[in-house]
């Protein structure tokens, strides 16, 4: 027998129970996933890894209290490790061809947005400090759980990202 169908076995209503816990959170997850990677299609793609991989993960939870943290803890590594994978990849822009539809409705507002183009320029550690903090409500104390690191570091974080966030919004405000 493989490891996931013992699983199964020892615990009869698995999937019914990761259903009961995960609906209710799919979007606040997008919500996360978006504001972390910016990026419509990237952000189903990031939940829907997530999922996977909590999913899989979910016999291993020992504490069903703490499923949001757990959750979100998934989710941010796994859109930071986007984030990781597309600055290492060479962008290329589509054609502006009227026969390729732009999918993705809020892509130009957000380009367009001052913020979103200064997020997009910190490293995926400081843009998930700086989400989880200001778009998910998160004291330190629970972003550094979601993050896996000290609560000191999240406020190291969290002053750096703000600093380059000045920084670049000071920039945009004289290059007008």
């Amino acid at each position: 027998m493989t490891r996931a169908t013992d699983e199964s076995v020892q615990w009869p209503g698995r999937d019914e129970a990761f259903a009961v816990l995960i609906g209710p959170r799919l979007d606040r997850a997008y919500g996360l996933a978006w504001h972390l990677l910016g990026h419509a299609a990237d952000a189903e793609d990031a939940c829907q890894e997530a999922l996977l991989a909590a999913w899989s993960a979910w016999p291993r939870l020992r504490d069903p209290a703490r499923f949001d943290a757990w959750f979100d803890r998934i989710l941010v590594n796994t859109c930071i490790e986007h984030l990781r994978r597309r600055a290492r990849r060479p962008q290329a822009a589509l054609s502006g061809e009227p026969g390729i539809a732009d999918r993705d409705a809020l892509r130009g507002s957000v380009e367009r947005d001052v913020i979103g183009r200064a997020l997009g320029r910190l490293s995926p550690e400081h843009r998930a400090a700086v989400v989880l903090r200001y778009w998910a409500d998160l004291s330190t104390d629970a972003i550094a759980e979601r993050l896996g690191v000290p609560a000191g570091t999240v406020r190291s974080r969290l002053h750096y990202a703000l600093g380059d966030l000045r920084a670049e919004l000071d920039d945009d405000r004289t290059a007008r």
